[in-house]
């Protein structure tokens, strides 16, 4: 910067590389080099969050994080930094929810992040509730079965679901509604009671 060479000049210290920025060298860099990256954020929250409509507030969440960050400890490499602090947030969040949805579980194990080893019984759980929904799920009829599967577990959308089953997007939604509905009553016992009263 032009301006930090006459300072010099003049007698005034200059700001060391990793030194804190004043609020106008900080409110520049923001712009010049985290706003540019605000497509890639979005789509990469979305990507990694189950609740679209939190995507938004999830971004100036990361935003208001960055610019904290940065006016103590600028970064050399934005985007890795940016990405960073957006990965920690999603983490912290999800420890914070306490309820980690199989898609969630998924996509944060793809960020490569290390979960805290479970105990022997927590994993005897854990394997136990799998066996359950492998038995629901093997016990659905054929479509409706590849159908959940398409969704839940390769987050296909019904188009494209429907585009691979051959049939209409309407198909697709009755078979993903019979089969959640299936899966409820083989997994919690309810008989389709609750169906049928609503």
């Amino acid at each position: 910067m032009t301006g930090t060479a006459d300072n010099n000049r003049e007698g005034k210290p200059q700001r060391m590389p990793g030194a804190a920025m004043t609020e106008p060298e900080l409110d520049a860099w923001f712009v010049r080099e985290v706003l540019p990256l605000e497509a890639s954020l979005m789509q990469f929250l979305s990507r990694n969050w189950q609740d679209k409509s939190e995507v938004e507030d999830f971004c100036q969440d990361v935003y208001v994080k960055v610019y904290e960050t940065a006016r103590n400890d600028p970064p050399k490499s934005v985007r890795p930094f940016v990405f960073a602090i957006a990965r920690n947030l999603l983490i912290d969040r999800v420890r914070r929810a306490q309820i980690v949805p199989i898609e969630t579980a998924v996509d944060l194990e793809a960020m490569n992040i290390a979960a805290e080893e479970p105990g022997a019984e927590r994993s005897a759980i854990a394997r136990d509730e799998l066996r359950n929904v492998q038995t629901a799920l093997d016990h659905l009829p054929r479509r409706c079965r590849e159908a959940v599967m398409l969704r839940k577990v390769e987050g296909l959308s019904l188009r494209e679901i429907a585009a691979r089953m051959g049939i209409s997007q309407n198909t697709v939604h009755a078979h993903l509604v019979e089969g959640s509905a299936l899966l409820a009553d083989i997994l919690y016992g309810q008989k389709g009671e609750t169906r049928r009263k609503a």
